[in-house]
């Protein structure tokens, strides 16, 4: 099935281009601005972006998230207002969204309604970082039935087995984890890019997003040499945090991944 974010890829493929991913956090600082920063991260030349729903304990995510969790879950919104803020920037962008969460606030909403009010709404891929695949199978199920890629995370970490199945529940693209460890800006790539990237490669021909620590232009470089995809979180995260409050927030954002872009390019 042709879908949006396989879409994206296959045009890619035929420019011999590779995909920018940016992840924000829905609500931070508020829905309203994340909604104008989707819609600029396209304009600067995103390719597909992450919305992370915040959660209380958010495990796999180092401090910069965390914090830019706390600050969404002060406002009270539910999971519901996140969809809202989906079908805002549905309305403005076609540009392929997906929900970055934890299991828990999905099983809360409700898996199958989930499901289909995600797609409604106009989501294309979730990637839930606590689902394991050993466990996925009524939840693969039913976003499949719903057209909503299931994206899980491969670890360096990851054994032959586990891969296997990992690609096997995966649509749209396969996100592997430059490093083990939580979420945050890193100096330099992690040693372990590559091998795991080799034993991905090996399984499927799914496109290759790889993230957790890429936080420079030659580093998002780095990654499109050897990957699809370069996910950038983190210290997208951090100049949101830092910026809070300016009315210039959303074009200094688009400005900061327009730098990572076109040096990134050069």
């Amino acid at each position: 099935m042709d879908r949006a974010i396989s879409k994206t890829f296959e045009r890619l493929a035929q420019r011999q281009e590779k995909a920018f991913i940016p992840f924000i956090t829905a609500g931070d600082p508020d829905l309203e601005t994340t909604v104008g920063l989707a819609i600029e991260l396209e304009r600067a030349g995103s390719h597909i972006v992450e919305l992370g729903i915040p959660f209380s304990d958010p495990l796999a995510d180092g401090p910069v998230i965390q914090r830019s969790s706390e600050r969404a879950l002060r406002h009270g919104y539910r999971f519901s207002d996140y969809l809202a803020a989906v079908r805002a920037i549905r309305r403005q962008t076609g540009i392929p969204l997906v929900l970055f969460s934890y299991f828990n606030p999905i099983l809360q909403y409700g898996l199958e309604r989930l499901a289909l009010d995600a797609r409604n709404a106009g989501a294309d891929g979730i990637l839930v970082t606590d689902m394991t695949p050993e466990e996925a199978d009524g939840y693969c199920a039913c976003m499949e039935r719903n057209e909503i890629d299931a994206i899980f995370l491969v670890a360096p970490t990851s054994d032959t087995t586990r891969i296997n199945r990992i690609v096997e529940c995966c649509r749209g693209f396969v996100y592997v984890v430059s490093r083990t460890g939580v979420t945050g800006a890193q100096d330099s790539l992690s040693d372990t890019v590559l091998p795991t990237l080799a034993r991905v490669r090996s399984r499927t021909r799914l496109p290759v997003a790889v993230g957790f620590g890429i936080s420079r232009p030659d580093q998002v470089r780095a990654i499109w040499e050897v990957a699809e995809a370069a996910v950038v979180g983190s210290a997208i995260v951090a100049q949101i945090e830092q910026r809070a409050g300016d009315t210039d927030l959303v074009p200094r954002i688009g400005g900061f991944c327009r730098w990572l872009l076109g040096a990134a390019s050069t």
